[in-house]
C-alpha cells in the first residue's frame, strides 16, 4: 500500500488518530519567530498547520497528495488548497515563479524521494523554511523485531538535504505515546500514518503482535528552522 492510499482510505478519522501529529503542528506555529503574511504548506494535511495560524495572512497556499485530505482542508478566497505529489515536476512547475515569506511542512517530507531536490527548489522561491519530519527511528522497536528497513528518511540523510542550501538550526526529539492495551496500540499503527508494518504478511503481522511487549509506541521527530541562505 503507498504511502498515499494509507492517508487517503483514513481521512475522514485520521484526526483521532494523528495526536503526535497535532502536537508537533501547534509547536512548528507556535515557535515561528515571526508572523508571515504569504505561506505555502507541504503536505496540509486536513488542517492541523492552519488552524494554527492566528494572525491576518495576505495568502495561504495548501498542498497534499492525498485528495480526501485536501477536501477536508479549510477553505476560503485567500487560501488555495492543491493536490500535488511534491517529488514531481508537476508540483516544482507550479510554485517555481511564485514567492513566499516561509515554507511550512509537518509530518510530511520524510517521505520524499528526493528531499535534496525539493529543499533546493524552495530555497528559490523563500528565505524561510520551518518543518518538522519523523525521523526512520519511528517505531525502531517494531523494525527491530520484524527486522525491517524504515520507509522514512534518516536523521542523517534529513540533516544533509537541508544543510545544502541553508543554515539551519536541529532539534530531534522521541515521543512515546502509551496505551492501554496492546489492540489499541495496534489500531493506531494502522490509522497514524506513518505505518511501519504495511508490507508485514499475516504471519509476520501475527509475530509481532505476539512479541510486541512495550505499552508505548516510540516517535522521532527532527525540527529544522532554516537562518540564512548558504
Amino acid at each position: 500500500m503507498s504511502n498515499k492510499n494509507q492517508f487517503s482510505k483514513y481521512a475522514n478519522e485520521y484526526k483521532n488518530h494523528n495526536i503526535i501529529q497535532q502536537i508537533v503542528a501547534k509547536s512548528l506555529v507556535r515557535e515561528l519567530k515571526f508572523k508571515p503574511k504569504r505561506i505555502l504548506e507541504l503536505g496540509c494535511g486536513s488542517g492541523q498547520v492552519f488552524k494554527h495560524i492566528n494572525w491576518e495572512i495576505e495568502f495561504y497556499k495548501a498542498i497534499d497528495a492525498s485528495e480526501s485530505m485536501c477536501e477536508l482542508h479549510p477553505k476560503a478566497k485567500n487560501v488555495e488548497v492543491k493536490c500535488f505529489d511534491f517529488d514531481t515536476q508537476e508540483f516544482i512547475s507550479e510554485i517555481s515563479k511564485e514567492k513566499y515569506d516561509i515554507v511550512l511542512s509537518s509530518s510530511a517530507l520524510q517521505w520524499s524521494k528526493d528531499l535534496n531536490k525539493i529543499i533546493k527548489t524552495l530555497s528559490t522561491i523563500s528565505d524561510e523554511i520551518n518543518a518538522v519530519l519523523f525521523t526512520s527511528n519511528t517505531f525502531k522497536t517494531i523494525q527491530e523485531l520484524t527486522n525491517t528497513k524504515s520507509p522514512i528518511l534518516d536523521e542523517t540523510l534529513i540533516k544533509e538535504a537541508f544543510s545544502n542550501y541553508f543554515e539551519c538550526n536541529f532539534e530531534t526529539i522521541l515521543y512515546k505515546l502509551e496505551f492501554d492495551n496492546k489492540k489499541e496500540l495496534f489500531d493506531y499503527i494502522k490509522k497514524s500514518g506513518v505505518s511501519p508494518n504495511a508490507s508485514l504478511s499475516f504471519k509476520e503481522a501475527k509475530k509481532l503482535y505476539k512479541e510486541y511487549n512495550l505499552n508505548y509506541l516510540e516517535f522521532e521527530v527532527i525540527f529544522i528552522k532554516t537562518v540564512s541562505k548558504l
